[in-house]
């Protein structure tokens, strides 16, 4: 698409939204406006799907596409991408069918074991279920892991050494899902990879997590602040390691539907990479994980996220 096409195209960036990562996701959305701007678009709006009379607002503006920052219930369920297929709008990212398996995390692991890709053993608990503490932790290991089945970023995740704190941690996962998913506590190192691209994916250098001592794991009073401590990249991997990672991510992209890019995370152990799921819309936050990686590949942010909007116009055009 030439730079005179871009001037003269309206697009709306969708942020906010009804989530517990509402204000998150305005913050990816002032970055993408931003960028969007950089690269050339004539008129970028920020919109917020929770407020009144959003949808008469995409309606009456003749939006040429939309791109899609919203994180969490609404934006990476499937629910926006639904409205913007009613309104016949493009968007940018996965469509409905993928952002709904890969906000799923059962039945992303589902479609991650068809694929061929090492996954956690774990279990899932739906509200109402009893469960037995004791068998559980003999089952899985001696430390567990319990998060969100949907959704929920770092919200709603505690990691679990003691049977007794179990059902409080399965309560405090059920606050933003339906169901919980118990999984064993893999020691390693951990790790995300970014994907890009359409036909020609790209996987880009893997970001390393060193997670601070005085931090269980990469929960949310770390992962939001400055990520110079914490982010290494590229991850201190062997070559082969590595390259393993990259192809996995690559292959979970692929394996859930996803389209323009993708996040997903891992845990490299004694066995190889390990993933833990998916994210069908990666933060863009100043601190975000996802812009990191696309400037260590020598790639220009503003230019990618005009590249999306291209795929997503494609994409609408092949419909």
């Amino acid at each position: 698409m030439q730079s005179s096409q871009r001037a003269d195209m309206h697009i709306a960036v969708l942020a906010g939204g009804f989530s517990s990562e509402r204000e998150i996701s305005f913050s990816s959305g002032r970055n993408a406006v931003n960028a969007l701007q950089q690269a050339g678009f004539g008129s970028v709006d920020l919109l917020d799907p929770a407020d009144e009379g959003f949808i008469d607002a995409m309606r009456s503006s003749s939006y040429d596409a939309a791109f899609i920052a919203l994180h969490g219930a609404g934006g990476e369920d499937g629910m926006i991408q639904h409205v913007m297929e009613f309104l016949d709008i493009p968007y940018t990212g996965s469509d409905a069918q993928a952002s709904v398996c890969g906000a799923d995390k059962e039945l992303s692991k589902i479609l991650y074991e068809r694929a061929g890709i090492p996954i956690a053993k774990g279990m899932s608990v739906q509200k109402g279920e009893d469960i037995d503490p004791g068998r559980v932790f003999a089952e899985l290991g001696s430390t567990l892991f319990v998060k969100p089945a949907v959704n929920g970023s770092s919200y709603g995740v505690t990691r679990v050494a003691d049977p007794a704190e179990l059902s409080s941690a399965v309560d405090a996962a059920l606050e933003y899902s339906e169901k919980a998913l118990i999984e064993t506590c893999l020691e390693g190192t951990e790790i995300t990879v970014g994907v890009f691209g359409g036909e020609n994916l790209k996987a880009l250098p893997i970001v390393e997590i060193c997670t601070p001592e005085n931090a269980e794991f990469y929960d949310l009073s770390v992962k939001y602040v400055d990520p110079t401590d914490i982010h290494r990249i590229p991850a201190r991997l062997p070559e082969d390691v590595y390259a393993r990672a990259q192809e996995l991510a690559c292959r979970a992209h692929r394996a859930l539907g996803c389209s323009g890019f993708s996040r997903s995370d891992f845990i490299v152990t004694a066995d190889g990479p390990v993933i833990l799921e998916t994210n069908t819309i990666p933060g863009m936050t100043d601190t975000s994980l996802f812009p990191d990686e696309v400037r260590h590949a020598g790639m220009d942010f503003s230019d990618v996220c005009g590249q999306l909007i291209e795929m997503a116009i494609e994409r609408h055009a092949r419909r």
